[in-house]
Formats: C-alpha cells, sequence, structure tokens
C-alpha cells in the first residue's frame, strides 16, 4: 500500500528528474534538432558546471569561515566550536588546521550548520555559483567550438565524445579537483527550508528548465531559427545565401554547453554532493539522446514528450521494481536499458524522425497570414 507521503515523494522525484533532463535535452536540441551539430559529448558541460560546485563554493566558504586554519582559529565561533570539537579530541591536527579533500565531510557538516542559519547567504552563494557554472559552460562550448571550425560530422562527433570523456576522468582521477572516486560534499543552499529543501530545489530546476525551453523555443520558430535550419539541412548552401555558418555553430555551442553546465550544477546542488563517477557519457549522453530522438529531434513539443515518457517510465521502473522482479527472468538493473534500446530500435525503425517529427516553420505565422488574406479579400 502506497502512503500519500511516498506518493508525494515519488512525484517530486519525477519532477526534479523530468526538469534536469528538460535543460539538457533543450540544450541537445539546439545543437542536433536545429543546427545539426552532432554532440555525442554532451557530458563535458554537464560534469563541468557539476565540478564548479563541487570545487569552488565549499573552499570559499571554508576559507572564509576559517575552517581550513583548524579548531583555534574558530573557537570562539559557537557554530563552528560546536561542529568541530569532538573531532578535535579525536584528531589532534585539526587544531592547527584541515585539509578540504581528505576532511571534507567535516568541513561540510560544518558549512551545512552556517548555511542553515542564513538564508540570504544561501541564496547568494547558490545565485552565484549556478552563475559561474554558466561562464565555466560556455568557456568549454567555445573550446568545444574550435573542432566545429575544421571538422565534419562523423569526425566532430568523435572529437566532441572524447573531450567529454577526458573531463569526466580528470573529476575521477584527480582526488585534488572534487575527490577523486569518493567525490566531495556540495553546499546545500535549500537546508534552511527544512523539510521543503527538496521541494524547492525542484521547483528552482523547474524554473530554470522552463526558462531555457521557452528560449529554445522562440529562437526555433524566429528567422534565426531558419538559418539554423538551413545549417543542419544543407550547409552550403546556408554559406551559398552568405551566412557565417562556422560563427553560428559557435555561438550554438557556447549557448547550449552554457545550459548544460547550469543543469549538472543544479543537480549537484540538489544530490548535495558531486561524485566524478556520476557523470558518465550513459547518463548524460545517451539518455538524452535516445530522448531526443524518440520526441522528434528538432521539434520543441517532441522534446517535452521524450523526456516526459522517458522519465516517468525510469523512475517509475528504478522506485517499484520489486513489484516486477517476480515477473521479469533476469536482473532487473538492466530492465530500463533493456526497454529504451528497444524503444530506440522501434521508432528508428517506423518513424525514424521521431512521434513529433519537425515540421517547416512558416516565416509569416497562420494568425498573421490569415490578417493579410482577409485584408486583401477586403480590398477586393
Amino acid at each position: 500500500m502506497i502512503t500519500e507521503q511516498q506518493l508525494f515523494t515519488f512525484l517530486l522525484d519525477i519532477l526534479a528528474y523530468f526538469a534536469i533532463y528538460l535543460i539538457v535535452n533543450t540544450s541537445l536540441n539546439l545543437e542536433y534538432g536545429l543546427t545539426g551539430i552532432p554532440n555525442f559529448g554532451k557530458v563535458l558541460a554537464v560534469a563541468g558546471g557539476a565540478f564548479v560546485v563541487g570545487a569552488v563554493p565549499g573552499r570559499v566558504m571554508a576559507n572564509q569561515l576559517g575552517i581550513l586554519m583548524g579548531y583555534r582559529a574558530v573557537e570562539n565561533d559557537p557554530i563552528l566550536s560546536e561542529c568541530l570539537k569532538t573531532l578535535a579530541q579525536i584528531k589532534p591536527k585539526i587544531l592547527e588546521g584541515m585539509d578540504y579533500i581528505e576532511d571534507n565531510a567535516v568541513v561540510g557538516d560544518c558549512i551545512r550548520r552556517v548555511m542553515v542559519n542564513d538564508p540570504l547567504l544561501s541564496i547568494s552563494l547558490l545565485a552565484a555559483t549556478v552563475g559561474l557554472a554558466a561562464a565555466v559552460g560556455a568557456a568549454l562550448g567555445f573550446v568545444a567550438s574550435y573542432p566545429a571550425i575544421r571538422l565534419k560530422e562523423d569526425y566532430l562527433a568523435m572529437t566532441l565524445l572524447a573531450m567529454g570523456e577526458f573531463l569526466a576522468q580528470v573529476g575521477y582521477l584527480d582526488r585534488t579537483l572534487v575527490g577523486g572516486t569518493l567525490g566531495v560534499f556540495a553546499p546545500d543552499p535549500y537546508g534552511w527550508l527544512g523539510e521543503y529543501r527538496f521541494m524547492a530545489s525542484a521547483l528552482v530546476i523547474l524554473f530554470v528548465a522552463l526558462l531555457f525551453f521557452y528560449y529554445m523555443r522562440q529562437v526555433s520558430l524566429s528567422p534565426a531559427g531558419r538559418v539554423l535550419k538551413s545549417i543542419r539541412d544543407q550547409e552550403v548552401a546556408a554559406e551559398v545565401l552568405g551566412k557565417d555558418v562556422v560563427r553560428v555553430k559557435q555561438k550554438v555551442l557556447i549557448v547550449s554547453s552554457l545550459m548544460a553546465s547550469v543543469a549538472g550544477a543544479l543537480w549537484a546542488f540538489n544530490s548535495q554532493s558531486v561524485i566524478a563517477s556520476n557523470y558518465d557519457r550513459f547518463t548524460w549522453t545517451f539518455w538524452p539522446w535516445v530522448m531526443v530522438i524518440i520526441g522528434g529531434a528538432g521539434n520543441y513539443k517532441g522534446i517535452l514528450l521524450g523526456t516526459a515518457v522517458f522519465v516517468i517510465l525510469r523512475r517509475t521502473i528504478d522506485t517499484y521494481r520489486y513489484v516486477l522482479e517476480p515477473l521479469i527472468p533476469f536482473s532487473l538493473v538492466w530492465l530500463d536499458r533493456l526497454l529504451f534500446g528497444i524503444a530506440l530500435i522501434i521508432v528508428l525503425i517506423v518513424r525514424p524522425q521521431g512521434i513529433l517529427p519537425d515540421r517547416p516553420t512558416p516565416a509569416i505565422q497562420k494568425p498573421y497570414l490569415r490578417k493579410i488574406i482577409e485584408t486583401i479579400r477586403q480590398q477586393k
């Protein structure tokens, strides 16, 4: 029997996953669906934003509060001294100094206690970190745009895939960045909300997702969207008509990487930790491609549909797999991958352009076109 609280938690979980993937899929649709850039390194920007959350705000807070200088530096602060007092008795070296990575659990707990009592600090940290993640994402997109100048689709896809894998491996193998295999804590900007923190996090992610989605929709319906589609459909023709294809691709990669990096930062704050192994190409590159292709690349409605169907089915399987376990003759660990792999194959065979394929965008919207026709008729 499912209680109301369990159902509410389940729906909130779906909302958070839907919103975060909507941001990533919106950025991928801007690249591939509208412009034709095969970005198989989507994890590059997502991991970049998450690594900013794991590497920067915690260190800044720890230095500002003096935590890394040891117990003696904060013994007059009632919150921090209480946080470090017990550990200082067990680990004498804490008296003189701390290491951010080695003592990350304690440092994170101290920062959490401070932020719980300071909503303004929490909100400011959230806004500043997401802004920094957006800047880092834009920078990664600018770097990734250089291969787009010289390479065609196949080689560009492989290059972007390698770049994404490189950053993920750096985070995993370099312990000083985000703790390597063990990871680090992420400051919790929603902690002061108590039991409402997960709801607040989901709503913030949803707000950002809808903002980016609206931007992508407006671009797709604008003259700029028609330029992007012309590059996607026939790059040479676009160049002949005077469009700077290289510059357009650079701008698209910068904007889309900014979006994906913001998604990575918001998800890290939602998870309250950053573990490099969680930002792999399967989760943050392959799954977004599945959603975009199933829904319909280039069609903003298809992105919504593909994301919603994927997230609802996958989270339902993950949450209630114990119900299905007696009915399935193999491990349920592979059930979601098997089902969506089969779904992708079927869609590619039956409807290669997705459930809701992209449609030509009229230069004049239908309401204005009707007005023009009506005016001409009246003049006659």
